[in-house]
């Protein structure tokens, strides 16, 4: 095991088509892990090493993130490479959740992409140091200069470059290094990717001088030191490294690294990158919850003689049952160890302790502080806290967004019933933003998810590794509903049978709650109690409460929550007989559903934040084509032959989309979307809506 300052845990996470997976592969390759590169979409039959899974293969994309441990110059790292996909989100979610440092990919042709922007929103949401790697220098159309300009413009990093390139596109030899101003080539070593140091080029020195210069201003606004080194005109590389590397922990500062994975060039200096700006696990503060000490933080140490907290962060199912990927943060873990789940209040004992490496795996006799291990056969979920039995801690978990669309699946016959059910409960437990229900009313069984291929790749695997042959539905999409003005109520509920009855009253009103700020969830319910002089015993405030929240799940519209809805109770009256917790539930839950009608009602729709990037004698079309779905163009760019369009198009519109943008674009064009906000479904549709409601409840009487 290495010792805590020789240790670095990263992520690889970036847009689609990077090349995350291809740099990955790389990294292993350099490390001796694997004596061979193949490529991702497996056309030598083999694929990506980090791709072990048969659809990541076959489609050519990450779903899962995979985990694997390499050594660089006696440093340790444990490597995580994420999907790109929006609809695999979690997978970044919480991967970034675990780790210290990150390297964000940028493809230098399309710099910083929409899934560049949602990655790095969860980079700064879980303060995690990055450095950007500029990936496909070898491209028609690279421009790594624009893409650190974007890093600036678009993600309001300070980005400074590292390196500038010698040659772009067909001409990519190396990259000059700006903090040892010297030339590296790779052409080495008997493959010809080992590193070769040399001089600057003559043409290229007034250049590296410059952006030198510039390294050094950006890097010296985070640091004294160098600030004063430079005014003394003693700027040494040990200097400039250390400030670098504390301005990078510190998130003020991004260092752009460049080359170009494919071609084997830029891989070692992004390593020793790793090594020498990114955190280890003492340089980072981690925080717990004290649940014995209502929920105080506590903040850990890494320090392997404390008793162990740890995190799992992820779950699969491995052949040999279930495997829970775990961080330690503090303290040691040795196989037979007796650990509590603070989630669950159960106690297990540690049986197998592995290290993983894509699809194979090590076994280990202990895990020290600060590593990325598997534990088999563990009942638990994801994001749930072990710690020693005589700690009460939890960790934070992380942000789990609502899913957007839902399908309605049927299995074929019974024994497809069966297997359909283990993997519904198995993907649930592995993927929080895959949830599954069985609706009451028509008593099918439901799935929900982050979009079209999240759902599709479920569907799938439930083929593929449980057997279980299902019909799919059409896709649904997650209407919400919502009130636009106040109304007042004044409810009672009354019933009398043989002896003790049931009373309430319950007067106040509803009134929408304000609009969310750019990038906030929606609140859905909010309850306010103004009843004076005991109108309302205190004792059932709480059960008012819970009918209006009972309510809200369901709206009368179209059978979907409610949001934005403020409850307000100013008035009542009780019996000290039939008054009890389920008469004032019951009479919550009739005051809402009579003053929701007259709230004016509306019913919202996800509108989904989309970007299409297609060739620019297409986008003509492409305008059409969002034009045609509803869709409000936000802005358009064109960048060498490519345009980028963004915009605003419902979900319901989405549905098939990538179909028409195939044989639009001549299949050159691609897209990504991601939940935007929910907003007011039109007139004529929302009519509709109604109405297909209706004609569904009618049905499910009969």
């Amino acid at each position: 095991m290495a010792s805590l300052q020789n240790l670095r845990n990263i992520g690889i996470s970036a847009h689609i088509d990077s090349g995350k997976t291809t740099l990955s592969e790389r990294i292993l390759y350099y490390c001796n892990k694997i004596h061979e590169i193949h490529e991702v979409r497996g056309k030598d039959g083999v694929g990506a090493t980090m791709d072990s899974m048969e659809l990541e293969r076959e489609r050519g994309i990450t779903i899962a993130s995979a985990a694997t441990n390499v050594t660089w110059k006696g440093t340790e790292i444990n490597v995580i490479d994420t999907p790109g996909h929006v609809d695999f989100t979690i997978e970044v979610e919480r991967s970034l959740r675990v780790l210290d440092g990150a390297v964000l990919v940028l493809c230098s042709v399309g710099g910083v992409q929409s899934q560049s922007i949602t990655v790095d929103r969860q980079m700064k949401r879980y303060h995690v140091p990055r450095i950007a790697f500029v990936n496909k220098c070898d491209r028609t159309g690279a421009n790594p200069y624009r893409v650190k300009k974007q890093l600036v413009e678009k993600l309001g990093l300070n980005a400074v470059l590292m390196q500038i390139p010698i040659g772009l596109e067909d001409h990519l030899e190396g990259v000059v290094d700006l903090v040892t101003m010297k030339a590296l080539y790779f052409d080495a070593g008997p493959n010809a990717d080992q590193v070769r140091e040399a001089e600057i080029p003559a043409h290229l020195m007034a250049e590296a001088i410059s952006k030198r210069e510039e390294l050094l201003d950006g890097v010296s606004m985070c640091s004294d030191e160098l600030m004063e080194a430079m005014l003394e005109d003693n700027v040494t590389v040990e200097l400039l490294q250390k400030a670098i590397r504390e301005a990078t922990i510190r998130l003020e500062l991004c260092p752009v690294f460049m080359g170009s994975a494919y071609k084997n060039k830029g891989i070692q200096p992004l390593l020793d990158a790793v090594v020498s700006y990114l955190p280890n696990p003492t340089d980072v503060v981690n925080k717990a919850l004290d649940l014995d000490k209502n929920e105080e933080e506590v903040i850990l140490k890494a320090d392997d003689d404390l008793p162990p907290v740890i995190l799992a962060f992820k779950l699969e199912d491995g052949q040999y049952g279930q495997l829970t990927y775990i961080r330690v943060y503090q303290g040691k873990v040795k196989k037979g160890d007796e650990l509590y789940n603070t989630r669950s209040k159960k106690k297990f004992r540690v049986g197998r302790l592995i290290r993983m490496h894509a699809a194979a795996m090590e076994d280990l006799t202990e895990v020290g502080c600060g590593e990325i291990a598997a534990l088999f056969g563990i009942e638990c979920a994801s994001g749930d806290t072990f710690c020693d039995p005589k700690l009460n801690y939890s960790l934070s978990s992380m942000f789990v967004p609502n899913p957007v669309i839902s399908l309605a699946i049927k299995p074929v016959d019974k024994k497809a019933a069966d297997n359909m059910g283990k993997a519904l409960n198995r993907f649930t437990k592995e993927d929080p933003t895959f949830r599954s229900y069985v609706d009451p009313e028509s008593n099918q069984t439901i799935i929900q998810g982050m979009g079209e291929l999240h759902l599709e790749v479920y569907v799938e695997r439930m083929k593929r590794e449980y057997k279980a042959e299902v019909e799919v539905g059409k896709p649904e999409v997650a209407y919400r509903e919502a009130i636009t003005a106040r109304a007042d109520f004044n409810y009672t509920h009354k019933k009398q049978t043989g002896g003790s009855g049931q009373y309430a009253r319950v007067a106040g009103y509803l009134e929408p709650l304000p609009d969310p700020v750019e990038g906030e969830e929606y609140k859905d319910y909010e309850f306010v109690d103004e009843v004076k002089g005991g109108a309302i015993p205190t004792e059932y405030i709480p059960s008012c409460d819970k009918g209006f929240q009972l309510a809200v799940k369901k709206g009368s519209q179209v059978g979907f929550p409610v949001i934005g809805v403020r409850a307000v109770v100013n008035d009542g009256a009780w019996h000290p007989v039939d008054s009890s917790d389920q008469a004032f539930q019951t009479a919550a839950l009739g005051a809402f559903r009579e003053a929701f009608e007259r709230a004016k009602p509306v019913i919202l729709e996800p509108i989904m934040k989309v970007e299409v990037v297609a060739p620019n004698e297409f986008q003509g079309g492409v305008f059409a084509s969002i034009n045609q779905r509803r869709g409000l163009i936000v802005s358009s760019t064109e960048d060498n032959a490519m345009c980028t369009v963004l915009a605003e198009v419902p979900l319901s519109e989405m549905f098939g989309y990538s179909t028409v943008l195939r044989s639009l674009t001549q299949g050159k064009g691609e897209f990504t979307m991601e939940i935007g906000k929910y907003g007011r479904v039109p007139a004529g549709v929302s009519e509709q809506l109604k109405k297909d409601y209706q004609e569904k409840r009618r049905k499910e009487q009969k």
